[in-house]
């Protein structure tokens, strides 16, 4: 079976949590797509080309240390506004999009850009300062020292980039379904997430 679902949103509202959660629950292969763009991010602070980090990018970056730092996120933003680095990296994508057994995939163009074929689409979204609360948490749980006001600027200045670049724009597909996770704890949003795919799946 070839069932993709896309499920796309600004950082830390939760989409990454849901993807992998949803790819369990069905047996899916799931993507984490900005992994993709960390890693090249991470290539080119390291004094690479953008466009040659995307090309020569291997399984093995996207298990490299560091890459959920704040700086390697700056980093991944600034590549992923590239339009010659997003091309590279698309034919990756929608292969794995495309897999047999069906494959999750979550990012911020998944839905409108990567696959606007997906079976399922999902704008997964929460309010900023919900958004920076839960960052700022995961940050400081992991011995970063930042402040709750210094990640709701970065994580504003980020989805304003991502949202105003030329290349693959963050916005919700016409057709996605809108999760708002503000209000929800986690088990309601994977099981919001899991009704809408079981509703799309082939009957028997």
């Amino acid at each position: 079976m070839i069932f993709t679902v896309a499920i796309d949103g600004p950082a830390a509202a939760g989409k990454g949590t849901i993807s992998r959660a949803v790819a369990g629950a069905f047996g899916f292969a799931h993507l984490d797509t900005g992994l993709i763009y960390r890693a090249t991010g991470r290539r080119v602070l390291g004094g690479e080309d953008p466009l040659a980090a995307a090309r020569d990018l291997r399984a093995e970056d996207l298990a490299a240390e560091g890459l959920r730092t704040p700086e390697v996120a700056s980093a991944a933003s600034r590549v992923a506004a590239l339009p010659e680095v997003r091309a590279a990296l698309v034919e990756f994508q929608r292969s794995f999009a495309r897999r047999e057994g069906g494959a999750v995939l979550d990012g911020r163009d998944i839905g409108t850009v990567i696959c606007p074929a997906a079976e399922v689409k999902l704008f997964v979204t929460a309010s900023d300062a919900v958004r920076a609360h839960r960052r700022f948490l995961e940050l400081t749980g992991t011995g970063h020292d930042v402040t709750e006001a210094q990640v709701l600027a970065d994580l504003r200045e980020r989805d304003a980039r991502d949202a105003s670049r030329d290349a693959a724009p963050m916005l919700a597909a016409a057709d996605a379904l809108a999760l708002d996770t503000s209000e929800m704890s986690i088990d309601q949003a994977v099981d919001a997430a899991i009704r809408a795919v079981k509703a799309r799946l082939p009957a028997g």
